[in-house]
């Protein structure tokens, strides 16, 4: 059996991993609440704002750390075994949120949600080096973080509605049970890489393999990869670690506070949260797309990956800053405020699929994941500085937080432009 196109299947495949891993983690901001929201976890388990930030942290932590070993487990075991890791222990992690009674219980299988949850990124960075050509690792991608902006879609109404027909512990049993059912159609479909995939087309092998680095082209399952000295001897590894430390709080901060930004300024509860907090993801999703099929246009056009690389991503940064700026001037409302995080997260998804992309762009395969693991593991690291302060300053106001993220902007777009004077493969 030959199928046109597999690689759009592998990508498609990872794209629904992706919604999944994105319901999982949404669903405890969602139906978090407060003493005062019927039914809530904090209600019902007794908690407060700061346990929620405590838990936030320790599922960034373990997130973080996650980012970090599963791009060495993804590049040693490779994708196909790394995802059935990955995304069992997510599934069942996500379910037994279900058994949790108090603080303890929340944060242990927080935090083997975030370690399992974490695979999924360095996991499709490698994937789509392997299964693309360099002109269309930016659109594959973009369809990849559109699954993150998709699951954000989903997440707020589909879960607010299973909350209040059945209860939250229900809620966590049916989320958890996506991500173990995912790994049946993975192992079925992904037998192999594309060079001895049983499946794949003559054409569509030659078009992938040929598209690919010159390392990448030369390199043999006894090709070991760099270690993590040898990558950041390189200059151009630092565009991507530094880059991410800046930009990814920007993301971090809607996922995980918006819904109790709603629930503080405005009052909402969880069904009013469930109606209004997806609308700014379906303008990340768009940005996921667009991004990675404008950066595709501009290399196919100009022969550059650096220019298309580049441009993209500062485009995405100027809607971005843009876009903070105005959740300070104008987001009075909360129709105004999703209206203008809209915007920020199109431009945030616009730029940052070029920005993940990068270490297949520098490196051969058996380096990609450990190089996207560890830009994943800085940017988190100053997600949690970000949660610890969160909590604080907007016991005033979140007017601070909204300004500090928007200085982050132009520090993470410059951080490319200062490192990567071109980006190219730095293997000979």
């Amino acid at each position: 059996m030959k199928v046109k196109g597999l690689r759009w299947v592998i990508i498609g495949l990872i794209f629904l991993a992706t919604v999944i891993n994105y319901i999982d983690r949404s669903a405890l901001s969602i139906m978090w609440g407060n003493e005062n929201v019927e039914g809530s976890i904090a209600q019902s388990l007794g908690l407060t704002k700061n346990d929620y930030s405590l838990i936030l942290n320790i599922f960034m932590v373990a997130y973080a750390l996650g980012q970090l070993f599963s791009g060495k487990l993804f590049d040693k075991v490779g994708t196909r075994i790394g995802y059935v890791i990955s995304i069992g222990i997510w599934g069942l992690s996500s379910f037994l949120h279900s058994t949790v009674r108090g603080l303890f219980s929340i944060a242990f299988f927080r935090s083997t949600l975030g370690l399992s949850e974490a695979g999924n990124w360095p996991g499709a960075v490698k994937s789509n080096a392997e299964w693309f050509p360099i002109k269309e690792r930016a659109i594959a991608q973009g369809l990849f973080n559109a699954g993150a902006s998709i699951g954000s879609v989903i997440a707020p109404p589909f879960i607010a509605m299973l909350f209040v027909a059945y209860g939250w512990r229900i809620t966590f049993m049916v989320v958890g049970s996506f991500g173990i059912l995912w790994i049946i159609p993975w192992l079925l479909v992904n037998k192999a890489g594309p060079k001895k995939h049983p499946w794949i087309t003559k054409e569509e092998q030659k078009f992938i393999l040929e598209g690919q680095s010159e390392a990448d082209q030369n390199a043999t399952e006894g090709t070991k990869g760099l270690s993590l000295k040898e990558i950041l001897s390189h200059k151009e590894s630092w565009a991507i670690v530094v880059s991410r430390f800046f930009l990814e709080p920007i993301w971090w901060l809607f996922v995980g506070w918006m819904p109790i930004y709603l629930f503080d300024v405005y009052g909402f509860n969880v069904k009013e949260v469930g109606m209004f907090a997806w609308v700014p993801y379906v303008g990340a999703a768009i940005g996921s797309i667009a991004g990675g099929y404008v950066s595709g246009k501009i290399i196919a056009r100009t022969n550059s990956i650096d220019k298309g690389r580049k441009t993209t991503i500062l485009i995405g940064g100027v809607i971005m800053l843009i876009g903070l700026v105005s959740t300070v001037l104008f987001g009075t409302t909360p129709e105004r405020f999703v209206s203008i995080v809209f915007v920020v997260l199109f431009g945030f998804q616009f730029a940052i699929g070029n920005v993940q992309t990068l270490p297949s762009d520098l490196f051969s395969g058996k380096s990609v994941g450990s190089l996207a693991g560890l830009g994943g593991m800085i940017g988190v690291f100053s997600v949690i500085i970000m949660n610890f302060l969160v909590p604080i300053v907007a016991e005033v106001s979140y007017t601070p937080i909204f300004i500090v993220i928007a200085v982050f902007v132009p520090l993470g777009v410059g951080a490319i432009y200062y490192f990567a004077r071109d980006i190219k493969s730095v293997e000979k």
